[in-house]
């Protein structure tokens, strides 16, 4: 049997924002190294001589790590068995390690399995997050997990602001750079992460734990929403680059004004996590995640007719779907918190976040496939609107169920 004990004293119960300030900067540095080979794909293209589809495989390799390590994690248990600060700590500092390898990496091959490890070992910080946070916020969870959310977006959004800030520099700062930030993460982990007052029980190693999460009904609605989701959000983060390049281009504009667009559209998705947090709490979370689904969902329809428009358009569009895209993300985690099995609460969110990001593969692979299939960039996000709209028709179904009542102290 696995267990795993805190000897440290814990944080005191008053300081539930103090310790969700502190975490979500480490999660801030760590979550850069996601998407640090992402902001600079061009110059890796030139290193290692990558085809566009080679060139692909350097982000889809992080969500295909994450996808091993979450559902590698969900199956044995882990984040339910090892304390989160040892399991997020030390997850980061290998995170930071394999990305700081990429400068001495031999070849493409090489450096995929590198991005692949990253991916690993990321998920051992993201889920044991959300269950931490968790156990610090009963009332206000909703706000507290979408600041965490935000974390992240902002963690994934920072490479494209460091390689626009530092042209004419070599690619390896942007890997530097956030190989640091992710080692300091590691550092505010390993010394704040502790669980709050309402810790969830302790479990015992049992991987049919696993096919109990998934018969459980109001738990796999959630996730089907989370599925929807997750179509649209990461091909759009990754592939977004890609669009407002071919955009801007016949505006002048080069790849330092696409990277700088780039991490403002990812970034604004902030707010949306924190706004998105509060409405779930004063209106329920599958009203919020019902109406940012149907606000991105329409932004990915959208974009394409302003795609040759007036900038202003085409950049307010791009906003807008920042803001939506992640803003519902943390309510489908915090609605498993809630009508999960309390004793696999880490286990169920590896797991949703697994398949989640399974799904992930799929979207960011056929994205510049159906692209090349139009002949541009200008209606590829079509591609993404059946996400959002099957994950709407999850969540409306879950808020009639009598379990809905579990959710959000009856705010379903």
């Amino acid at each position: 049997m696995l267990t795993s004990t805190d000897t440290r004293p814990p944080v005191q119960a008053g300081s539930p924002w103090r310790v969700l300030a502190i975490l979500s900067l480490a999660i801030v540095l760590s979550m850069t190294t996601w998407f640090s080979a992402t902001a600079i794909v061009g110059e890796l293209k030139a290193v290692w001589s990558l085809t566009d589809d080679s060139a692909t495989w350097l982000t889809n390799a992080v969500q295909i790590g994450f996808v091993a390590g979450a559902l590698g994690a969900s199956f044995v248990n882990l984040p339910d068995l090892v304390a989160a600060r040892t399991l997020m700590a030390t997850s980061a500092a290998i995170a930071a390690g394999a990305n700081l390898l990429l400068l001495a990496a031999p070849s493409a091959e090489a450096a995929i399995a590198l991005r692949f490890l990253t991916g690993v070992a990321l998920a051992g910080i993201y889920p044991p997050a959300l269950k931490l946070i968790s156990t610090w916020f009963i009332r206000g969870r909703g706000l507290a997990l979408g600041i965490v959310i935000g974390a992240l977006t902002l963690g994934s959004a920072f490479p494209h602001l460091l390689r626009a800030t530092t042209t004419g520099l070599h690619w390896q700062v942007v890997v530097v750079g956030t190989s640091v930030m992710t080692l300091v993460g590691a550092a505010l982990m390993a010394l704040f992460a502790r669980e709050g007052p309402s810790a969830y029980p302790k479990a015992t190693f049992n991987p049919r734990q696993l096919g109990d999460v998934l018969r459980n009904k109001p738990v796999m609605l959630a996730n089907i929403g989370y599925f929807g989701h997750m179509w649209e959000l990461y091909a759009m983060w990754g592939w977004f680059l890609a669009f407002i390049h071919a955009a801007l281009e016949p505006h002048g504009l080069g790849a330092s004004a696409a990277s700088m667009t780039t991490f403002l559209v990812i970034a604004s998705g902030f707010i949306g996590c924190v706004v998105g947090g509060v409405m779930a709490d004063r209106i329920g979370r599958t009203a919020t995640t019902s109406i940012m689904m149907a606000t991105s969902g329409t932004c990915a329809l959208l974009i394409g007719f302003a795609f040759a428009g007036p900038l202003w358009i085409l950049l307010a569009i791009s906003i807008v779907w920042g803001i939506s895209v992640i803003g519902d993300s943390a309510q489908f985690s915090a609605i498993v918190t809630e009508v999960g099995d309390s004793s696999f609460v880490g286990t169920s969110l590896a797991l949703q976040l697994g398949l989640g990001f399974a799904l992930t593969v799929i979207a960011i692979r056929a994205l510049p496939s159906f692209a090349d299939y139009l002949g541009g960039w200008q209606w590829a996000f079509v591609l993404l609107v059946p996400g959002p709209i099957i994950g709407t028709i999850a969540m409306l179904a879950l808020r009639r169920l009598p379990q809905a009542e579990k959710i959000a102290q009856g705010r379903r």
